[in-house]
């Protein structure tokens, strides 16, 4: 049992370390409206250390081919997690007018912006304040 105990401790670190896609954020598939149209993407403006506890809060959703240089004054500066749907690309820029710096998020679950790295010091939870999305 002794010889198991450093595997299974890697595997649990491993595990840890990949954020999981499920608890309270939507799979990406699942990113469409009632009558069957889709989205692009959603932004939240909660996430938690605890996966299970991201997504949540305000939402805002995206159309496809949405082009945001100036997000409303309630969502400048206030996403921490976001789902991106199959076949769709987010590009989020730092500064209003999109200017500053530059990240693409391609179809999937990203519950903890705070993951992300913006630079060499920052990251993406909370500095989101224009964008542009995008689906084939």
């Amino acid at each position: 049992m002794s010889s198991l105990r450093p595997l299974l401790l890697a595997l649990a670190l491993a595990l840890a370390a990949v954020p999981c896609a499920q608890g309270a954020c939507p799979a990406s598939a699942d990113l469409k409206h009632s009558d069957g149209t889709r989205t692009c993407a959603k932004l939240y403006d909660k996430s938690d250390p605890y996966y299970k506890n991201c997504c949540r809060g305000a939402e805002l959703s995206l159309e496809p081919g949405a082009d945001l240089p100036y997000l409303p004054s309630n969502w400048a500066n206030t996403a921490s997690s976001l789902v991106v749907a199959p076949r769709c690309e987010l590009v989020v820029w730092s500064r209003q007018g999109k200017a500053g710096k530059t990240h693409k998020f391609s179809a999937g679950t990203y519950p903890r912006l705070e993951e992300y790295r913006r630079g060499i010091l920052g990251n993406w939870s909370n500095a989101i304040s224009a964008l542009h999305c995008r689906c084939s």
